[in-house]
């Protein structure tokens, strides 16, 4: 079914409907998932703080082989990941990571204990693969059950579920490891995910054909909206054509920016909080989860606020995507560069320039991550599969390449560092984004047939 052949379906009455529900359970989903991607962050510094009895002598070089060690299964399960979710449905693989990563959560303190940091990284590790499915499957799912005029705002909602749920991990954890210790933030973690697998399993469908809650006429609207209501045919995907694409290599090279930039800060942060800034472990947190929070706040209105200049027509989408994406990019360098040279000791000053870095960044959701539609509606869940693979093996490396130049914590110097490399890679990666990325309809959206016929591409979202 073609866009020319949609037709018009009244939406139905009723104030909440079932897609309703099931955005709501894929924003906790995502919440939940980067709360156990990230209280990591925290416990590591509640972990190795000598004040506490129970705490383990892990030197800042373990200390980011541990950090990093969730992206190395991440990356593993991002093009998989895809193709598993349209052969097998979202559903399956999004209540296999829940689970999954709310089981391993509940045996890290455990694995801690008895194997040592060897034990928790490959718990990091497994947490990591499951999480492979996360992208894929939200992705999967929004397709199937997100109206065309409602998918700006419901996908702003569920995928700003992750940074909501990176701040509240944040400001929880610190208080979970002051007065229970640190295991609290794992079997916290661990325990909400597992009443959100129940609940899943009893709500949660693939698609509003295999619901058995939804009403007749909201099963209509959405179909006949997504273009879903015959069968819709599979396109080969044209590997080659994507992969030497320049557009789309710069796609990949600003995405490892972002990726590079992001979880530098968010592995990084607590110990700079701590060991520069002398904060204790309850502020640590509330104080590392403000940028995070100010991300999720800013998301909106730079969503709204793109969508409008594109109904007025007042840029192009390749110039609305790349301004956007340089506020996003070229914002939190500039202020990286400003927090290297903030007054030492000056909480307040280094806390605002941590915020404006991050929550700057919130620039990103309207910029690049869109572009992968743009480009190509029929293949942008397999483009974000590719892109999102090898951009996170830079989060491998980013705390990684931390830790080497972090040789003393204590030491602003070193601390500078790391700021510069960042600002210097978010600059560089945006930058070739500028000059080949574009928003215009690839050739290659069109795939052919078997016979060697050229099949107009589905409307696929």
């Amino acid at each position: 079914m073609g866009v020319e052949d949609i037709v018009e379906v009244k939406k139905p009455d009723a104030l909440l409907g079932v897609r309703h529900l099931q955005a709501l359970l894929l924003f906790f989903a995502m919440l939940l998932a980067f709360s156990m991607r990230v209280n990591m962050s925290i416990a590591i510094v509640a972990m190795t703080d000598s004040s506490n009895e129970d705490y383990f002598d892990w030197n800042v070089q373990i200390q980011s082989v541990i950090l990093s060690s969730f992206f190395w299964g991440y990356v593993v399960l991002q093009i998989p990941g895809g193709e598993l979710a349209a052969r097998f449905g979202g559903s399956i693989l999004i209540t296999l990571c829940i689970a999954i990563n709310s089981a391993i959560s509940l045996l890290i303190p455990l694995g801690a204990h008895y194997g040592g940091w060897k034990l928790v990284c490959a718990c990091r590790v497994l947490q990591g693969l499951s999480q492979g499915f996360i992208f894929p499957s939200v992705h999967n799912l929004i397709g199937k059950w997100i109206p065309l005029e409602e998918k700006s705002r419901f996908g702003t909602l569920i995928y700003s579920g992750g940074q909501l749920g990176t701040a509240i991990q944040l400001i929880i954890s610190g208080y979970l490891a002051s007065y229970w210790g640190w295991p609290a933030i794992f079997y916290t973690n661990g325990t909400l995910g597992a009443i959100w697998t129940v609940a899943y399993v009893f709500l949660g469908a693939d698609s509003p054909r295999n619901s058995k809650m939804i009403s007749d006429a909201e099963r209509l609207y959405i179909q006949t909206s997504l273009g879903q209501v015959k069968e819709q045919k599979k396109l080969k995907t044209p590997w080659k054509a994507i992969l030497t694409s320049l557009p789309f290599i710069s796609l990949i090279i600003v995405h490892c920016g972002q990726n590079w930039g992001f979880w530098t800060l968010m592995t990084q942060m607590p110990s700079y909080m701590k060991q520069i800034l002398e904060v204790d472990i309850k502020q640590n947190g509330v104080m590392s989860a403000l940028p995070y929070l100010a991300m999720y706040l800013l998301s909106f209105p730079f969503g709204y606020l793109s969508d409008y200049i594109l109904r007025k027509n007042w840029f192009s989408i390749t110039t609305s995507r790349k301004i956007s994406n340089s506020i996003g990019h070229m914002g939190p360098a500039i202020a990286l560069i400003g927090l290297s040279y903030s007054p030492a000791g000056n909480v307040a000053v280094a806390v605002a320039l941590l915020t404006a870095v991050v929550s700057l960044n919130a620039g990103h959701y309207t910029g690049y991550l869109l572009v992968h539609i743009d480009m190509a509606p029929n293949f942008a869940g397999t483009l974000m599969g590719i892109t999102n693979c090898i951009a996170n093996i830079i989060s491998i490396i980013a705390p990684l390449v931390a830790g080497l130049l972090l040789q003393d914590e204590t030491d602003p110097a070193d601390w500078r560092k790391v700021f510069y490399v960042s600002s210097a890679v978010y600059i560089i990666c945006n930058l070739f984004f500028v000059i080949f990325g574009t928003s215009k309809k690839q050739k290659w959206n069109e795939s052919e047939t078997d016979n060697g016929s050229t099949e107009k591409a589905e409307k696929v979202v």
